[in-house]
C-alpha cells in the first residue's frame, strides 16, 4: 500500500469517552450512499486503541488486535482492504469497534495506563472508484455516530467482559436506528504518523481442540488444551438469558487446581453473558490470554469438548524452519521453542504472553534472532520493530531496553540489550543476505556504537553503568536475577567486542570507506582491552565461569592456542556441574557452540542432553510445551518458582537450538542468504537420524541422515543458486565434498569406532575423564555406591592412576563394586550414552 500524501479523514472519538479502565468499548456507524456499483473500492482503517471495522453487517479482513503494536507516537500503522464486493449501490454502513488496546490499557507492572492517549480514537476512510474514472471519498469525521454494546469492557491483561444482551442487533447495517446514539469529537493526532504495515497482521492461525477435562478437588471445571499458547477460548453455548460464562486462564495447575502466580496481577478473566434462544457463538476481541489451562464457571448444562475451542493468536508469519530427531526429547524442547515464538510475536518480540507485562524486551530477542530467523520469516515484524526502536533511540537518546518502550525507568547502554540494535539487524543480514536491512538500521547501529565508545574507560574497557550480566543465570538469587556468577562488566566487555565487529563489517559492505576504518580501529582496541584485563596468555579467563569461556571462545576475541586451552577448561566447568547448565541469557545461546568448536562435541551433547534440574531439557520432563523464563520455574516438587518472576513462556533459554540447526541438522550459512552454504551434521551418541528442512531465500534446503547399525544415508536437497561444501558425518576420509543444486544421495559404512574410546580397568583416571560420556558412566556408577564422594580424575595425582589401582583405594569395595565399574568401563566403549 502506498499511503496517500493527504487524507480527507480525521481521528474522531467518542464524546463521552474518558480513557478510564474498564470503559465499555465504543462503537461508531455511520450510513453512507453509493451512487453506482463501483469499479474499485478500499477501506483503510487504524486506531488509538483496538480497532474492528465492519462494513454492512460483516466485519472487514481477518486481522485482529488491529493496529498492532507500535511506537504509535512515531508510527501508527494503517490496515488497507479491497472492499469492492462488499460495496453495494444505494444505502452502505460503515462501523468501526473501539476498544482500549495497548494505547489506553495498562502495560507493565508499574500498572500504569494512558501511555499513548486519554482517549481512544478511530480513524478510517473509503476510497471508492467508478466506471467513469470518478472518485469518492468517505472519511471519518463528525458525521459518525457513537454508542456501545455487548464489549462491556477489554483489557490486554486482565480480559473482556461481553453482555450478548446489550448487542445491538444490526448496529452495523443499513436503516439501523441510531438516534440515541450520540455525537463524536474530533481527536487531535498527527497524520504524518500514519504509516503503511511493514509486518504480517495477527491473526487467529490455528484452533485447539481440547484434549481433557477435569473436575477438580475444589469441584471446578478445567479445559486442558494440552498446549500453552497465546489467544483466546472460542465457545458455544446455549442458555438462559443472564447466565454469566467465565473463564479464567492459566499456564499451570498445581495440587490440583489451576495457578494463577505466574501472571502475577494480570486477571486473565473473560465473561459471558448469555442473551438467550439459540446456540450462541462469542470469542473475545480485545484481550489476548497466555495459557494452557482454562477454568470454567456457570457453564449451564454439562459442558461438551466440542463446545470449547483454543484460538492461537499471533503475527502471521510464514514458518522457515524444521528439525526432527531421532530424541523425543529433544524434539519437544524444539517444538517448545517454536511455540514460544509463536505465542511471543503478538505484533512484536515480547518476554512474555500471560503476566502483566508482555513487553518487547531487547535482551530476549538479541539472544534468540538466529533461531527465530531460521524458524520463521521474521523480516517483516522485526523490521518493523527496528524502526520504532530507531526512532524511539533517535528520541531519546538510548536504546530503550524495551521497544515500544513504556517504562517510567529510562534505560540506559547496556550489553545484550542496548546492543541489539547493532546484532539483530546483523544477524537478519546473515539469514536472509539482503544488505538493505543493514543499510536501513545503519544510523541506529553507529549512533549505538559511538554511545558506547563515548563510555569506555582509559583501558577501552565498557566498565561503568548499569549491566544486566548473565541476566538468570540459575546460582542466581531469585530476587537478583542480574547477581549471577560472571562479572558483569566482563559480560559488556565481551559482548562489545561482537557488536564492533559486526559495526566493521557493516561498513564495509555497505562501502562506508572510513567508518570501516573507524570501527575496525575500535574493535582492536576494545578486543586488546579484554585481552589485558580478563585473560591470561595461556587463555584462562579470570572469571572462571561457563559463561565467561563460551563469550571468549564464540567471540573470537582469544587466539588459536588460547581458544584450545579455553575450550579444555570450559569442558571441565560443565562436567564438574554434572552437565547440568550455569549460564543465563548472555551465555546459554552461546555455551554449546563454545564446546563443540574447540572439539569437546561430546560435552556439549551431555550438557544438550541432561535431564536434571536445572537443564535444557528438565522443562520437558516436567510436562513444559513452551521454553521456561527460569531453569527452575516450576521446581522438581511441583510448585512455581515464587520468585515473582516465573514466565513459563520465555524464548529466550531456547536459543540453543540455533545450535540443534546448526550441529544436528548441520546446516550453516558460509556466506549470507545461504548462497553458499556448508552441510556437515555432527551426530551424538545417542541420535540415530534427523531431518532439517530450511526455506531460505533461494529456495528449500533439506538435510537427512539416518545410522542403522554401521550404515549412514545422507539425503540432500538443494536450491537453485546455491553451492553446497559438505563434511559427511562420521565419514572415514571427512574430507569436504562440493556440490550443486539438486538432489543426492550418499550412503556408506560410518567410522563409528574412530569416534570411540576401549576403557578398561587398566585404563587412567585422566583417560575416563577426557572423554565426557565414559566419565559420566563412570561417576554415575561411582555415585551409586559411594554418594556425595568426590572424585576428580583431572587432578595430577589421579590422572596417571588406573582405575584397578583406584579401586584398592576406595574404602570396603565390594566385587559388586568392582564388577558394576568393569561393566561400565564396557560400556562406554561401546558408545552407550550416560
Amino acid at each position: 500500500m502506498s499511503l496517500s500524501p493527504t487524507w480527507s479523514a480525521s481521528f474522531i472519538t467518542p464524546s463521552t469517552s474518558t480513557g478510564r479502565a474498564n470503559e465499555p468499548a465504543s462503537y461508531l456507524r455511520r450510513d453512507v450512499h453509493v451512487r453506482e456499483e463501483p469499479v474499485r473500492a478500499t477501506l483503510h482503517s487504524t486506531g488509538i486503541g483496538f480497532v474492528e471495522p465492519h462494513l454492512n453487517g460483516a466485519v472487514v479482513g481477518d486481522e485482529v488486535l488491529a493496529p498492532g503494536w507500535t511506537s504509535y507516537r512515531h508510527r501508527l500503522v494503517v490496515s488497507s482492504h479491497d472492499v469492492t464486493k462488499d460495496i453495494h449501490l444505494g444505502t452502505n454502513t460503515i462501523g468501526i469497534v473501539l476498544g482500549e488496546g495497548w494505547a489506553l490499557g495498562r502495560l507493565g507492572w508499574e500498572d500504569k495506563r494512558n501511555h499513548y492517549s486519554d482517549r481512544p480514537a478511530a480513524w478510517l476512510q473509503l476510497e471508492i472508484e467508478y466506471a467513469d474514472g470518478t472518485k469518492e471519498l468517505i472519511a471519518s469525521d463528525t458525521s459518525f455516530r457513537a454508542g456501545t454494546g455487548g464489549v462491556r469492557s477489554s483489557s490486554i491483561y486482565d480480559g473482556e467482559t461481553f453482555d450478548a444482551r446489550l448487542e445491538p442487533s444490526g448496529w452495523d447495517r443499513p436503516e439501523f436506528d441510531d438516534s440515541s446514539w450520540g455525537d463524536v469529537d474530533l481527536f487531535d493526532w498527527p497524520l504524518d504518523t500514519l504509516v503503511e504495515p511493514i509486518a504480517p497482521p495477527i491473526r487467529r492461525t490455528q484452533e485447539l481442540a481440547p484434549v481433557d477435562i477435569l473436575s477438580t478437588p475444589a469441584g471446578k471445571t478445567v479445559v486442558d488444551f494440552g498446549q500453552n499458547i497465546s489467544g483466546w477460548v472460542r465457545l458455544s453455548v446455549k442458555g438462559e438469558s443472564g447466565t454469566t460464562v467465565t473463564l479464567r486462564h492459566a499456564e499451570v495447575m498445581t495440587a490440583g487446581e489451576i495457578d494463577v502466580e505466574t501472571l502475577r496481577t494480570a486477571a486473565a478473566t473473560d465473561l459471558y453473558t448469555l442473551a438467550g434462544g439459540d446456540t450462541e457463538t462469542w470469542e473475545p476481541r480485545f484481550t489476548f490470554h497466555g495459557f494452557r489451562y482454562v477454568e470454567i464457571e456457570g457453564w449451564p448444562g454439562e459442558l461438551n469438548p466440542a463446545s470449547v475451542r483454543a484460538i492461537v493468536v499471533h503475527s502471521d508469519m510464514t514458518r522457515t524452519g524444521w528439525l526432527e530427531t531421532s530424541n523425543p526429547l529433544l524434539n519437544q524442547l524444539h517444538s517448545n521453542a517454536v511455540w514460544s515464538m509463536r505465542d511471543n510475536f503478538v505484533g512484536v518480540p515480547t518476554d512474555c504472553p500471560q503476566r502483566d507485562e508482555r513487553l518487547g524486551w531487547t535482551g530476549d530477542i538479541n539472544a534468540f534472532a538466529p533461531t527465530a530467523a531460521f524458524l520463521y520469516d521474521v523480516r517483516g515484524v522485526l523490521g518493523s520493530w527496528l524502526r520504532d526502536l530507531a526512532a524511539e533511540q533517535q528520541e531519546k537518546g538510548f536504546v530503550p531496553w524495551v521497544v515500544p518502550d513504556v517504562l517510567s525507568t529510562p534505560s540506559s547502554p547496556t550489553a545484550l540489550w542496548s546492543d541489539v540494535a547493532v546484532s539483530l539487524p546483523w544477524a537478519l543480514f546473515r539469514e536472509y543476505g539482503d544488505p538493505q536491512i543493514l543499510e536501513d538500521a545503519y544510523d541506529s547501529m553507529t549512533a549505538f556504537i559511538r554511545q558506547v565508545a563515548d563510555l569506555l574507560d582509559d583501558n577501552g574497557l565498557w566498565s561503568s553503568g548499569f549491566q544486566y550480566g548473565d541476566w538468570l543465570d540459575p546460582d542466581a538469587p531469585d530476587d537478583n536475577p542480574a547477581g549471577g556468577k560472571t562479572d558483569r562488566h566482563l559480560v559488556a566487555a565481551a559482548y562489545l567486542c561482537r557488536t564492533t565487529r559486526e559495526m566493521a563489517e557493516t561498513a564495509r559492505i555497505l562501502g562506508r570507506t572510513a567508518d570501516h576504518a573507524e570501527f575496525s580501529d575500535l574493535a582492536a582496541r576494545v578486543r586488546g582491552a579484554f585481552h589485558d584485563e580478563y585473560v591470561s596468555p595461556s587463555g584462562r579467563v579470570v572469571n572462571e565461569t561457563a559463561t565467561a569461556y563460551a563469550l571468549a571462545i564464540t567471540f573470537d576475541i582469544l587466539d588459536d592456542a588460547q581458544k584450545k586451552h579455553a575450550g579444555v577448561q570450559l569442558a571441565k566447568i560443565v562436567a564438574k556441574a554434572g552437565f547440568r547448565i550455569s549460564t543465563g541469557f548472555a551465555g546459554t545461546p552461546l555455551v554449546t557452540d563454545a564446546l563443540s568448536s574447540t572439539g569437546h562435541l561430546d560435552e556439549a551433547y551431555l550438557l544438550l542432553l541432561e535431564t536434571g534440574c536445572p537443564s535444557f531439557l528438565y522443562p520437558v520432563t516436567m510436562g513444559a510445551t513452551t521454553i521456561w523464563e527460569r531453569w527452575d520455574s516450576v521446581r522438581p516438587d511441583g510448585t512455581i518458582n515464587p520468585s515473582g518472576m516465573t514466565s513459563l513462556n520465555h524464548y529466550a533459554l531456547g536459543a540453543v537450538v540455533d545450535w540443534m540447526h546448526r550441529t544436528i541438522g548441520g546446516l550453516n550459512a558460509l556466506e549470507p542468504g545461504y548462497r553458499r552454504m556448508r552441510i556437515a551434521p555432527q551426530p551424538g551418541k545417542n541420535l540415530t537420524n534427523a531431518t532439517l528442512r530450511h526455506l531460505t531465500t533461494f529456495g528449500e534446503v533439506r538435510i537427512a541422515w539416518a545410522l542403522e547399525d554401521a550404515t549412514m544415508t545422507v539425503d540432500l536437497q538443494i536450491p537453485e543458486g546455491t553451492t553446497a561444501e559438505v563434511l559427511l558425518p562420521l565419514h572415514a576420509e571427512n574430507d569436504a565434498i562440493e556440490i550443486g543444486a539438486g538432489t543426492h544421495h550418499f550412503e556408506y559404512e560410518a567410522d563409528v569406532a574412530a569416534n570411540l574410546s576401549v576403557f578398561t580397568l587398566d585404563s587412567t583416571l585422566g583417560d575416563v575423564a577426557a572423554d565426557a560420556n565414559a566419565w559420566r558412566l563412570f561417576m554415575d556408577t561411582f555415585g551409586s555406591f559411594y554418594p556425595g564422594v568426590p572424585l576428580d580424575g583431572t587432578a595430577p595425582e589421579a590422572a596417571t592412576m588406573s582405575i584397578a589401582t583406584m579401586l584398592d583405594y576406595v574404602p570396603g569395595a565390594s566385587d559388586e563394586f568392582r564388577t558394576a565399574i568393569s561393566n561400565t568401563l564396557t560400556a562406554a566403549s561401546t558408545g552407550a550414552s550416560a
